[in-house]
């Protein structure tokens, strides 16, 4: 299921969701693998999480905030939502330990179509975890279409 969200709109829907909920003193270890693409001022980013901790999360959100503005309308999928002009946020959900998480899948389209580049930040929120390794990985993807991994 997808949902367009616009403007300040998107920032209200993000407020319930902003904060996962996870197991109150548990480790978290999240880390996240895919890729981004971008092309004619859009940016394709397939992620999956996976927690390499030994104490599984009951639920944790990732924040995907790009270096350019989107576009005021995006089509999003279900579990993701705008948190201000450059920043989504996607539930992802229980997570085993040791396990991968879904796979998330999204596109945006930026507000400047004709950039040539928008580098990526990626980074989770928490609620009541400890965080093993906390930092934000970040990935550079000119517009070119080409995949680049992280």
């Amino acid at each position: 299921m997808r949902k367009r969200i616009a403007g300040a709109l998107g920032a209200a829907l993000v407020v319930g969701a902003a904060l996962p909920a996870v197991a109150l003193g548990a480790e978290a270890d999240l880390a996240y693998h895919g890729y981004v693409t971008m092309g004619r001022g859009e940016v394709n980013v397939r992620l999956t999480p996976w927690n390499q901790a030994t104490s599984g999360v009951e639920d944790a959100t990732v924040r995907l905030r790009w270096s350019k503005p989107l576009a005021k309308e995006q089509l999003l999928p279900g579990a993701c939502a705008r948190e201000d002009e450059s920043t989504v946020l996607c539930r992802m959900g229980a997570i085993a330990p040791l396990a991968e998480g879904r796979e998330i899948h999204l596109r945006v389209r930026l507000a400047d179509t004709s950039a040539d580049e928008v580098r990526l930040e990626i980074d989770s929120l928490w609620s009541g975890a400890v965080d093993r390794t906390p930092g934000t990985q970040q990935v550079l993807a000119l517009g070119t279409g080409d995949r680049y991994a992280f």
